[in-house]
């Protein structure tokens, strides 16, 4: 019997790595099933799954020009096409899809531990979003949605008068340039 992608055959495990097990097929051929491909859930260790001469159903994933046949046995298991994903544990969200409320961790204040008021600027009441106003050079278009452009815009300007106080405040410290050196 020829070895084909997507036919299901029997085969026997005759050895298990970190990374996968070596399955025997029929007429002696050898595939492997990579750890990915073990079980729909999350494979820490293959042992877990599988033992030595365990007999198991693959199925034929790819078989390269040089020989080497790759299976699968989480596509042999038949499950109903509106079956839900399985939930990711851990990681920063709930799984709503949605951010946490007031972003990922950042403050709501200015940023670089200053109150949202800005950098000492008169007038410097932005609002909760940074909305500057008219004096402010920002542009809210009539929907009250910035655009990509927009956003970036005041990005950058944002960020070159931090740096410049920065710097000011830096140079300011060390007693300006082209201060001596003796």
């Amino acid at each position: 019997m020829a070895i084909e992608v997507g036919s299901k055959l029997e085969g026997k495990v005759t050895g298990i790595t970190n990374f996968g097990a070596f399955v025997e097929l029929s007429e002696g051929v050898t595939g492997l099933v990579h750890i990915s491909e073990i079980a729909d859930n999350y494979v820490k260790d293959v042992n877990d799954h599988l033992k030595l001469n365990d007999k198991v159903t693959v199925k034929v994933i790819n078989v390269d020009k040089d020989g080497k046949i790759g299976l699968s046995i989480k596509q042999t298991i038949d499950k109903p096409a509106d079956a839900p994903r399985p939930e990711r544990q851990g990681g920063r969200f709930d799984g709503s899809g949605s951010r946490p409320p007031g972003g990922a961790g950042r403050p709501s204040g200015g940023g670089m531990g200053r109150p949202s008021g800005g950098m000492g600027r008169p007038g410097g009441d932005r609002g909760p979003r940074g909305d500057r106003g008219p004096r402010g050079g920002g542009f809210k278009p009539q929907g009250g949605r910035l655009t990509f452009e927009d956003k970036m815009s005041r990005f950058l300007k944002d960020s070159e008068e931090r740096i410049s106080s920065l710097k000011k405040s830096t140079e300011s410290k060390r007693g300006g340039r082209g201060g001596r050196r003796d």
